[in-house]
């Protein structure tokens, strides 16, 4: 079921956030500027940080890189921080943060913009500001290439190192979980970014919970989080989809009814699919009326398919409502659709029950002609119809029709009987 119910799996964006974060550093600093003060960093971390300056020589290099870069020449910028010899810690660490950034801007190496990455997180020396984004990019690019358990290493890494509680970050630590098919572990990251989110909610971290918990096959949990996401969001259409769909997971088909029927009131049912759920859930808490009545509006505006399956729903549905005539009406567009004799022997049968017995007779007989089976009963059908109708030499026919077959001899001769009586009575010849 759960395929029908729209979640699919968190994906990253395509480094969009990281690009910005490379346009931002790269634009707005020189390279000599101060990198702790500008990032901002925390008093703890300032006092912690040593910071750096890179050496001249380098610095010239790195400067003319910067240049490159600023009028769109990234592959050039490239080509010149590749040609760089460092000799220095400091200087080696970044001028591979800044190679990685080129790499992850192009967008067309991966592996390289991590390889790199690593060689300026690892020596530990890049200022506050650098070595934080440094490790929220290699994590974003670990995601990308499926290391799941490198871009949780990486996140984590950021977190302690910024000391921040930031909501996205969560998000993706779930996320990476999820996809390394951590699915018990899921839930606590995502119910901080939740906590983190509080005054603004954020549907990612609730859709990750429902998806562990569903995969999980823990419903009643998973319901928790929807009711509340739908109290959350109740803007979003798709969670009045899913709840009723999770309600009948958990048997709960009062709930499954009446949620579906408010998203129906509420103008958030647009597919086939679900009318006709609803229209299901109607004939199940014996209401085959709003049913019929709810099939019959969106067959005729056409979001539900004039077929012959949703039809003979239709049809079945208002003979369930006790509403004869239109099951009989569309039984019969279902005969005509299908030239089925079935339809046509249903179609005859109800128009008999409704004393439409002129309409019941060129049903039946249609039956008939279509070679259908116990042709006993369609006969004895005939027959009655002919007899209310006081054709009684028509319905004494078909009545020794019927006396032919041993299913329905015995009745068919009750019925003879009566029919001869009734004509003598009233002088009819038969």
């Amino acid at each position: 079921m759960f395929n029908k119910l729209v979640f699919k799996k968190l994906k990253l964006k395509q480094l969009s956030t990281s690009l910005v974060i490379v346009a931002s550093l790269l634009v707005a600093q020189a390279p000599f500027v101060n990198y702790a003060e500008a990032a901002g960093a925390e008093k703890t971390e300032k006092k912690k940080r040593k910071s750096h300056l890179v050496g001249q020589r380098v610095g010239k290099k790195v400067q003319k890189a910067f240049e490159a870069y600023s009028e769109d020449n990234v592959k050039d910028a490239l080509v010149i921080l590749l040609d760089i010899s460092t000799s220095k810690s400091y200087d080696k660490a970044y001028v591979a943060r800044m190679i990685a950034f080129m790499y992850a801007t192009l967008g067309d190496n991966e592996q390289k913009t991590i390889d790199y990455l690593k060689l300026a997180i690892e020596p530990d020396l890049l200022n506050a500001l650098d070595h934080s984004e440094s490790l929220r990019l290699l994590g974003d690019m670990q995601m990308q290439t499926k290391d799941y358990k490198g871009a949780l290493k990486s996140y984590y890494a950021w977190m302690d190192f910024t000391g921040k509680e930031d909501g996205q970050t969560y998000i993706k630590i779930a996320n990476a979980y999820y996809s390394s098919n951590q699915l018990d572990k899921v839930i606590e990251p995502a119910d901080k970014a939740i906590a983190v989110f509080a005054d603004k909610p954020n549907q990612n971290p609730y859709i990750l919970k429902i998806t562990s918990y569903y995969e999980r096959k823990k419903y009643n949990e998973a319901v928790k989080v929807l009711e509340t996401v739908i109290q959350l969001f109740p803007e979003n259409k798709q969670w009045w989809t899913q709840l009723p769909m999770f309600y009948l997971l958990i048997e709960d088909y009062d709930k499954a009814v009446q949620t579906l029927d408010l998203a129906y009131k509420l103008g958030h049912l647009n597919k086939e699919g679900q009318i006709k759920t609803l229209a299901s859930l109607y004939s199940q808490s014996e209401a085959p009326y709003k049913a019929a009545l709810l099939l019959e509006k969106h067959i005729a505006s056409g979001l539900v398919k004039r077929d012959d399956k949703n039809i003979a729903t239709l049809a079945n549905t208002w003979h369930s409502a006790q509403h004869i005539d239109k099951a009989a009406s569309y039984y019969g567009e279902l005969a005509k659709m299908t030239n089925n004799a079935k339809h046509y022997r249903k179609e005859g049968m109800l128009l008999k029950q409704d004393e439409q017995f002129s309409k019941a007779i060129v049903a039946l007989k249609k039956a008939l002609e279509l070679d259908i089976s116990n042709q006993g009963r369609i006969h004895m059908s005939i027959a009655e119809s002919y007899f209310y109708l006081e054709k009684y030499k028509q319905a004494y026919a078909a009545i020794q029709k019927a006396m032919k077959y041993p299913g329905t001899r015995k009745s068919a001769k009750g019925w003879k009987n009566f029919i001869v009586e009734t004509a003598k009575r009233k002088k009819v010849s038969i």
